[in-house]
């Protein structure tokens, strides 16, 4: 398997590396020894534009998933992105540990980089990222009558929703005359979506560019792809459902997580589903929903986890408790033993989704890097 030995908590940040995923890393071969297609030609095309767009732009918002600070960077933009003034917006907080948060923010401000934590949804954090925006243009502004800011990041961080949300405040600064316009930068060859400037101020005319979301053609480190692919932003058929969920349930495990679930097991049983009033409880299919599905998984991975013997640092153990959390994930949302073969997939796609709703919990999984060290 090629597991990392590593300390307690530290070997779930790369357990299950070698799983199936063989050596190759993302963009290169799998286990398998066959490539894994999963940069399409679009992206390249897109990435070329995005680098010519670069050049002009006077701001950069580069939107990061503020669950992977450093994993969710596109490093083929870095070269250009370093050399213009910058704002980092770690989107998705409502997801992020907040501790850990604080932590990352930190790092940013001790590397001299501007840093905001955004939630792309609320239009008050948004404003707060466009005010220190405005704050970093206020030198160019006496002397540009057009300022151009690009917002760039790598899929699925929330570049769309937060255009929307710029849009919507953007409207109300106008008059009805000068309502918020769509202004067509130019297009992209082979790309559904172009690359199209958004007027958010007037005297001087600022527009923000809007650009899809690009990731590098081949990412080397098979843990920064599992991350990625673990947010949502590399496809999940990529990497796999199933092994998606094995390395979520190492981290899980080897952070000690189910241990905060331990209410859960003192609730009525796995079997015993009488529902609450006003709670979903079953879909058609028999299937648990709503936040008795939540209820069940956590209550399952908890008395999994307790039962637990082995030791966690060994790669035999922490494998044999995660087939055992899948088996009893599989009663805990009640997907028929007919599925057979479809049901550890089933079981994979329900755990992914409640994790990336947070349901779960709130997680960041890149660790802090020491910035004393860095330095020293």
């Amino acid at each position: 398997m090629g597991w990392l030995k590593k300390g307690k908590k530290a070997v779930g940040e790369s357990v299950l590396l070698g799983m199936k995923v063989g050596n190759g890393g993302l963009g290169g071969s799998g286990g398998s020894g066959a490539p894994i297609n999963w940069f399409p030609g679009h992206m390249a095309a897109a990435t070329r534009a995005i680098l010519k767009r670069l050049k002009l732009a006077d701001l950069v918002i580069e939107v990061r998933d503020a669950r992977i600070p450093l994993s969710s960077v596109n490093e083929d933009l870095q070269h250009v992105i370093s050399r213009k003034r910058r704002v980092i917006a770690l989107n998705k907080k409502d997801l992020a540990n907040a501790n850990i948060m604080q932590k990352w923010m930190q790092h940013f401000s001790m590397s001299q980089q501007d840093c905001v934590s955004i939630n792309a949804h609320d239009k008050n954090s948004v404003r707060k990222l466009l005010g220190l925006v405005e704050f970093k243009l206020k030198e160019v502004i006496s002397r540009e009558p057009t300022l151009l800011v690009m917002v760039v990041g790598v899929p699925n961080v929330g570049k769309s929703s937060l255009i929307n949300n710029i849009h919507q405040i953007a409207s109300g600064r106008f008059p009805v005359q000068e309502k918020l316009k769509r202004a067509t930068v130019g297009p992209l060859p082979g790309v559904t979506q172009d690359i199209a400037g958004y007027k958010i101020a007037h005297q001087p005319s600022i527009y923000v560019l809007d650009t899809p979301g690009v990731l590098v053609p081949s990412i080397s480190s098979i843990e920064t792809g599992l991350k990625l692919a673990l947010v949502g932003s590399v496809k999940d058929s990529v990497v796999g459902e199933e092994r998606l969920a094995d390395y979520l349930l190492a981290i899980l495990n080897t952070r000690e997580v189910p241990l905060h679930w331990k209410e859960k097991a003192s609730l009525r049983s796995l079997d015993d589903n009488q529902g609450t009033p006003g709670k979903k409880t079953t879909s058609k299919a028999g299937e648990v929903a709503g936040e008795d599905l939540v209820s069940n998984v956590k209550r399952a991975l908890y008395t999994t986890y307790s039962e637990f013997e082995g030791d966690l640092t060994c790669e035999d153990d922490l494998e044999c408790l995660i087939e055992d959390q899948l088996i009893s994930l599989q009663k805990a949302m009640r997907i028929s033993q007919k599925a057979g073969d479809e049901a550890r997939c089933m079981v994979s796609k329900k755990l992914l989704a409640l994790f990336r709703l947070g349901k779960l919990g709130n997680f960041t999984l890149d660790v802090v890097p020491d910035v004393a060290k860095q330095i020293s």
